[in-house]
């Protein structure tokens, strides 16, 4: 049972999104993956005032905890710090700043002995001391400043089936993968980190921390007196995943909900292999592509058929990275430890041959019209199958494709992780191929990263401009 206004509830979420029945929603997934195990399951929309998260009252298990799909402090500010007016999401979604933390204070305030969960986003990138560009300044882990029991980080269902499990049988939550705690005496299989007061004090510490910063990894950062202790991130198999999207999702969304263009949209795989020094996927989703099976894709495409409102349109097929779909080493599973990088690896299987054939596979279900690609691609990949590119190109885009180049200095580029050898070549491969259908392109940009000087900046302007670049983000 998921309910917002009954009590007597084994588990409480607190979240500062508004609640849809979707796959694309984190509290709704988590919401359904409880549900599903046969845990009573309450929800608090965006809750502000004391009697907002007292009104179900206290659970028997726990409450959890998020802020929702992106960090407070990013969703409320600007690059420049100046409070988002002109934004979906600021008018949407108000959010407090540093929501986790202010969520868990006012549960303390009223719920002293109930144990509190945090997870999603702003609790999993906040795990270990950070630096935080609002304050300037080195922050501790979230963990201590929400005084929260135990921090799930990543993807979550495991994690939280497990915690529910433990917390039923009266056990405690120590060495749960996937998890954060803040324990007096340290697990003896852990790699130490540089301290809380070792990188407040010293860059180079700052700096040999985030060096050893990992998912697969039991990690230990030592604060006055205690330790944050991070357990390896779990497993998730094809199989879980199969599980976690077959749960009947009604998809009905709140009136305010932000979903409203991905309504019927289609999660094909987690995770990412692009390894970009920007971003935070792969230590939220994990570095490995963790693909759904084509029967569990094809049979939600089935049911989507027969819902209310269902026009014929899926609105995506939705992946970090759509064309990662499958991509998965082709060394032997044995393989514990490897130096290269994805992308550029020959053993990764680059070929895009299943993700060809779930497309065609799904295009003939009958009362399928169209399936939208509107997540971005990596066009250095798409190259290895030019097969996969006129496929979309003929079938899948909505007006303009996704890529992100990034930049095009190559110091700046090399910074990021990324590489722009081939951008000319898709270009131009595109362009022939695109000469019937008339298709754009969409290009993503990035001005500001560590290392983008201004005259770097000003080369950026100069290539857009003297390549006629358009539909610029």
């Amino acid at each position: 049972m998921i309910t917002k206004t009954e009590k007597d509830l084994d588990i409480i979420l607190i979240s500062g999104e508004y609640y849809d029945d979707h796959p694309l929603s984190p509290v709704g997934v988590i919401a359904k993956v409880l549900d599903a195990k046969g845990y009573r399951v309450g929800v608090i929309e965006k809750p502000e005032k004391t009697e907002h998260f007292t009104k179900l009252g206290a659970p028997r298990l726990c409450f959890g905890v998020t802020s929702g799909s992106i960090d407070s402090m990013v969703h409320n500010y600007t690059p420049l710090k100046r409070k988002r007016i002109e934004d979906e999401h600021s008018d949407a979604t108000k959010l407090p700043d540093r929501a986790v933390i202010y969520y868990c204070n006012k549960l303390k305030q009223s719920f002293k002995s109930s144990v509190i969960v945090i997870g999603g986003i702003e609790a999993s990138l906040r795990r270990f001391a950070h630096y935080d560009y609002w304050d300037n300044n080195i922050r501790r882990s979230i963990l201590l400043d929400s005084r929260a029991n135990i921090l799930v980080y990543g993807n979550g269902e495991k994690q939280i089936l497990e915690i529910a499990e433990r917390l039923q049988q009266g056990k405690d939550m120590d060495q749960i993968p996937g998890t954060c705690v803040l324990r007096k005496e340290l697990d003896s299989s852990v790699e130490i980190l540089p301290s809380y007061k070792e990188i407040s004090e010293d860059k180079q510490k700052f700096c040999e921390m985030q060096m050893k910063f990992s998912n697969d990894k039991n990690l230990a950062q030592e604060y006055t007196n205690s330790y944050v202790i991070q357990y390896q991130y779990p497993k998730y198999t094809t199989k879980d995943l199969d599980w976690i999207y077959s749960l009947n999702y009604s998809r009905k969304l709140h009136p305010r909900s932000l979903l409203k263009m991905g309504r019927f949209s289609v999660v094909i795989h987690r995770g990412c292999i692009g390894a970009c020094n920007f971003c935070s996927l792969s230590l939220h989703q994990g570095g490995r592509i963790i693909s759904r099976s084509e029967d569990s894709i094809i049979e939600e495409i089935k049911q989507l058929t027969a819902y209310p409102g269902f026009k014929g349109y899926i609105d995506d097929f939705v992946g970090p990275s759509s064309n990662m779909y499958a991509m998965t080493c082709t060394r032997s599973p044995s393989t514990t430890s490897c130096s290269e990088t994805c992308v550029q690896c020959p053993q990764l299987d680059k070929t895009h041959k299943r993700l060809i054939s779930l497309l065609r596979k799904a295009r003939q279900i009958p009362g399928i019209k169209k399936i939208f690609i509107r997540s971005g691609i990596r066009y250095d990949l798409a190259l290895e199958s030019r097969e996969y590119i006129k496929e979309i190109s003929d079938y899948h885009i909505s007006g303009c494709l996704k890529i992100a180049p990034e930049h095009f200095s190559n110091n700046v580029v090399r910074l990021m992780g990324k590489d722009n050898k081939r951008f000319d070549e898709f270009i131009s491969y595109f362009a022939a191929i695109n000469q019937r259908n008339k298709q754009g392109l969409r290009y993503y940009f990035m001005i500001g990263h560590p290392g983008d000087t201004l005259s770097e900046v000003l080369y950026l302007h100069d290539i857009i401009k003297k390549r006629h670049l358009e539909n610029i983000e």
